[in-house]
């Protein structure tokens, strides 16, 4: 072989193995370059995944995001130690057919028409309280939020035990059927004896079994959004039975015939 052509097989030989060792050391870098990648996308994966576990916790329990500053909707009357009391319930005094019951909540308005003709005894007697200004400055004390969903006011002692002093007998009572008391329903509380109906009562925001044993007397036509609202703020505390997380109180109650 001349020594041209060895120089020249040389030269190719030499062309190859540089090639070789840059198309070697492009896939090393490749390699290092998608195994970081790798390492990157499990990295950001996993904080997702803790972010997301996090949100989910807050979704769940409402309370668990809520600040002082979102409690309260406005002023929130402290309880009444000594309401007034009345030794026995007001004479029935209805010349209406039709009556609205307006509620001025801390946190708007709520209004009910009421059953003069299912339940007159009640309707008077809420009609009479509302007059005498009982209702005003009272707390809504009691929010129920699984298996019962209601919203329970009308006791000044803000203690689940308080009254005007008097009781009222049931009346309109529904039948013992699943969902009973309907989202809307306006209805009055009482303890396990019968007849101990007094001031207090319940709004259902949503459909609820409960035992054929309290007196229906209304049904919400306005605010029912804002009750669920206060509602899906939760209780204090996270249980599903207490005070309300967003206090809530009536500020003024009003019955007018129409």
């Amino acid at each position: 072989m001349s020594p041209s052509k060895r120089r020249e097989r040389e030269l190719s030989q030499a062309k190859r193995e540089r090639q070789l060792q840059r198309a070697t050391a492009k896939q090393d870098s490749n390699r290092v370059i998608i195994g970081a990648a790798a390492v990157i996308i499990i990295l950001v994966g996993a904080f997702f995944i803790i972010n997301k576990g996090q949100g989910q916790a807050g979704i769940d329990n409402p309370t668990a995001t809520a600040t002082e500053d979102n409690r309260q909707c406005g002023n929130y009357p402290a309880p009444i130690a000594n309401p007034v009391q009345w030794e026995k319930s007001p004479k029935v005094d209805l010349n209406a057919k039709a009556y609205t019951w307006k509620l001025l909540l801390n946190c708007g308005e709520v209004e009910a028409k009421l059953f003069p003709d299912k339940a007159p005894i009640t309707v008077n007697s809420m009609k009479f309280l509302s007059e005498q200004n009982f209702y005003d400055g009272v707390q809504c004390h009691r929010l129920t939020t699984s298996g019962l969903y209601v919203l329970q006011c009308g006791d000044p002692t803000g203690t689940g035990m308080g009254g005007p002093g008097y009781s009222i007998p049931e009346e309109n009572k529904p039948e013992q059927v699943e969902n009973n008391y309907p989202a809307g329903t306006l209805a009055m509380a009482r303890s396990q004896a019968p007849g101990s109906g007094g001031s207090q009562f319940f709004i259902v925001y949503e459909d609820t079994t409960l035992g054929a044993d309290y007196t229906i007397f209304g049904q919400i036509t306005k605010g029912l959004d804002l009750i669920k609202e206060i509602a899906a703020a939760g209780v204090d505390g996270g249980a599903t039975d207490g005070t309300p997380f967003i206090k809530t109180a009536i500020l003024n109650a009003e019955v007018v015939a129409g």
